[in-house]
């Protein structure tokens, strides 16, 4: 289980904290591949007639199979995380009432234990080796095995794959970026039952719940570069993966002074960007990716270069200079000690 603060809260910290260098760690990066089952991903499958429109615009079995071969030859752990269901599930736990997803698996018949359609794609078959989680059982994989998994690992880094993107990819993101990880999204490697629901999920949703959506090929150039800070004339990308601009200059901070990369004006920015070198969360050998959407970019207070004054006006007051938390009121626990 994850660790548990004295306020109650879990799951407030971020793991990589402490770290400048941006990028993967390969010992603490773990792929996790969702559902890669017959059900969603081959002709036949109970759920193919949906998914298909984006599984085969986004080739999704083939991105699916880089990413695992990827991270087998980088000593990357990867995690398969399918689902299984068996009459109990139904006849005791009346799982199809309790929601619409829910609903939708038991009436097509979806997943059910020990058949085809709930066995993993041909090319996508884990080895002797490698870890298949319990099967989860609605939309979230944190309500399995996985965060017990994650911590024997060690992993920091999690990066998610698999379908379905604004169901069970999306929910698992939330919750491990809640307890701490940082989460990347590959977007050519995920599929969806609808191109709305895809869209609304890599566009709308990632940028802002994770650390970067990246493709398959740039997460594995990330894992392999040997630069951890951005260069002139590399391209920069917000975690939308849209493109921000190039690096005019990087100045490195010391104890003191942010260290900042400085993008100038052209398409998107009416004026020159100072963007602060711990946004930056991948580097490859010629692209740099920082964790806000190039949509919000814009609209950062990044028009001037950090100073140690600004960086501290950001980070608000200490804690035992708060009367208050939310300025007329505590929460209610807290009012009630006052």
């Amino acid at each position: 289980m994850d660790e548990i603060s004295d306020d109650g809260r879990c799951g407030r910290t971020y793991r990589l904290k402490g770290e400048r260098a941006p990028g993967f760690v390969p010992e603490r990066t773990a792929l996790l591949v969702i559902d890669p089952v017959n059900d969603f991903l081959s002709e036949g499958g109970a759920d193919w007639d949906m998914a298909r429109s984006t599984v085969e615009k986004h080739d999704v079995v083939g991105h699916l199979k880089q990413a695992i071969e990827g991270a087998r030859q980088r000593g990357i752990p990867v995690l398969f995380a399918p689902m299984a269901y068996t009459a109990e599930d139904y006849e005791n736990e009346e799982l199809q009432r309790r929601s619409g997803i829910n609903r939708m698996m038991f009436e097509r018949k979806m997943f059910l234990a020990g058949s085809w359609g709930a066995d993993f794609h041909p090319d996508l078959q884990p080895n002797d080796d490698e870890v298949v989680l319990l099967p989860h059982k609605g939309v979230d994989v944190f309500q399995t095995d996985l965060p017990d998994r994650l911590l024997r690992l060690g992993t920091t880094h999690l990066v998610i794959s698999g379908m379905t993107a604004n169901l069970c990819c999306e929910s698992t993101g939330r919750h491990a970026m809640e307890h701490g990880y940082d989460v990347t999204f590959l977007r050519d490697a995920i599929g969806a039952d609808t191109l709305a629901a895809y869209e609304a999920s890599i566009r709308l949703n990632y940028p802002l719940i994770g650390n970067a959506v990246l493709e398959v090929e740039e997460f594995l150039a990330a894992v392999d570069t040997a630069s951890p800070v951005p260069k002139k004339g590399y391209s920069v990308f917000g975690s939308d993966r849209l493109k921000i601009g190039t690096v005019n200059e990087v100045v490195e901070g010391d104890a003191e002074t942010p260290g900042y990369m400085v993008v100038p004006r052209g398409l998107v920015f009416e004026r020159e960007t100072f963007i602060p070198l711990d946004a930056i969360v991948k580097v490859t050998d010629d692209e740099a990716f920082v964790n806000v959407p190039r949509l919000f970019v814009a609209k950062m207070p990044w028009g001037e270069p950090p100073t140690s004054a600004t960086r501290q006006e950001k980070l608000g007051p200490h804690q035992e200079k708060v009367a208050r938390l939310y300025g007329s009121r505590s929460p209610s626990a807290q009012g009630e000690a006052q």
